[in-house]
Order: structure tokens, then C-alpha cells, then sequence
């Protein structure tokens, strides 16, 4: 019975901490928002779909509005967005969002993690020509004509379109990431999540324990408030 005890305890405190590292990164997007366009979503599109994924993070209304808030004073911290490369274990190829309000500690961090990892961080354009920079948009199929919207939005820039159950997802060059989300907009389609994703063009396949040493690391980027997002080759 205690032994039970403790384990559920233990699985609830991880999710209360995953949620509080999810709600850190998405106040930090609304932060970058807000000091890059302004603090009223309707004419900062980029804020509107910052406050869209901590609709769907389940972040609470009232941690959105304080965070949007909080950005628009002239006190708050100013977060900087960093890409930084490396190379993992394994000849794996690493892309690191970051959010940072000190690149000196982020920057340090981040070659820790690597160390120890049996990994190096890596100069700019060391592992970026591997990926593709792309945006993601996530939304429900319900109430919705998926094969005319799909020929609708290729006017719009989307490349691939898959559906997934009741899901559906539309992927775009960078450069067209504002044209789908205002045609998405238009249209009255509640996006999920939508993000700016970077794909590998090459991957590598690994043995399962290859694969353990690549998520250490994964886990240990992430777990650092100042990532927002941790991208690999790994196939």
C-alpha cells in the first residue's frame, strides 16, 4: 500500500512538473510576443497563437493575461531568442531553441549538458544545414470539408497535409507560416497548436541504447527553462 502510495505520488509530482516547464516556456513565447508587437493579440499575431498553445497546455487564463501583462511593463526581463548547434552522442546533429534573458548562463549550461553527454555545443551552421525550418499547424477535422480546405489552403503555402484521426496537419515553408495562419483565421479554424518546426533532412538510425544517450541529453536540455525547443537527427 505505501509502496503504491509513493509511486503515485512520484508520477503526480513529474506531471506537476512537467506542467510548470511547459507553462515557464509558453510565458516566456508570450513575453518574446508582447516585446517584439505589442500586448493585444488582435493586430500580434505571433501572441495570438502563443496564447492559442497555453489554451491547449490547459495554462490557466489568468497565467496568460498576468504574463501578457507583466511583458508590457518596461521593468520585465527582455528574453533573447538563440539557436545553438551541436553534436550529440553518436554523430547525432542537435538544434536548441532558446528563450534567454542571460546568453552567457544559457550558452554555459548548454555545453555542460553536452559534456557530459559525450556530446559537443557546435558553432553557428555546424548542424543547421540538416534541417528545415518549417511551420506546424494542428486543428480538428469536425465540421470541416478536409478534402476542399486542403486544395483551399495550397493556395496559402501548405506543402503537406495529413490527417490523423480526427486531427488534422498542415505543414508550410517558414516563409509562409503568417499567410496559413491568417487563411486558418479567415476561415474560423480553431488551431490546436500551431509552431515553427525544424525537420532533418538526413537521419540516423541507432541501436536502442544509442538511443537512451541521445534522450539523456534530450531530457537534460529540456529540463533547462531557458529551451523552448530541442530538435535531433536521430531516426
Amino acid at each position: 500500500m505505501g509502496r503504491a502510495f509513493e509511486y503515485r505520488k512520484a508520477r503526480k509530482m513529474k506531471r506537476w512538473s512537467a506542467m510548470s516547464q511547459a507553462f515557464t516556456k509558453i510565458g516566456r513565447e508570450i513575453s518574446m510576443s508582447v516585446k517584439a508587437s505589442g500586448p493585444d493579440p488582435n493586430t500580434n499575431p505571433r501572441l495570438r497563437i502563443a496564447i492559442q498553445n497555453a489554451k491547449a497546455a490547459n495554462m490557466p487564463k489568468v497565467n496568460v493575461e498576468n504574463a501578457i501583462k507583466k511583458a508590457s511593463e518596461k521593468s520585465d526581463k527582455v528574453f533573447s531568442e538563440i539557436v545553438y548547434e551541436g553534436i550529440g552522442p553518436h554523430g547525432i546533429s542537435f538544434m536548441v531553441e532558446t528563450g534567454t534573458d542571460n546568453p552567457t548562463r544559457t550558452v554555459a549550461n548548454l555545453r555542460m549538458y553536452f559534456k557530459k553527454c559525450n556530446g559537443e555545443l557546435g558553432n553557428s551552421g555546424s548542424a543547421s544545414f540538416m534541417f528545415e525550418h518549417k511551420g506546424e499547424f494542428r486543428f480538428y477535422t469536425a465540421g470541416l470539408d478536409v478534402e476542399e480546405l486542403e486544395l483551399e489552403l495550397i493556395d496559402h503555402g501548405a506543402e503537406d497535409f495529413q490527417v490523423d484521426g480526427d486531427e488534422v496537419y498542415v505543414y508550410t515553408a517558414f516563409e509562409d507560416y503568417g499567410a496559413m495562419q491568417k487563411a486558418l483565421e479567415e476561415r474560423n479554424i480553431e488551431v490546436i497548436n500551431a509552431s515553427l518546426q525544424r525537420f532533418p533532412t538526413v537521419t540516423k538510425e541507432l541501436t536502442e541504447e544509442q538511443q537512451e544517450d541521445i534522450d539523456k541529453l534530450i531530457e537534460k536540455l529540456e529540463e533547462d527553462e531557458d529551451v523552448l525547443q530541442v530538435f535531433t537527427t536521430m531516426g
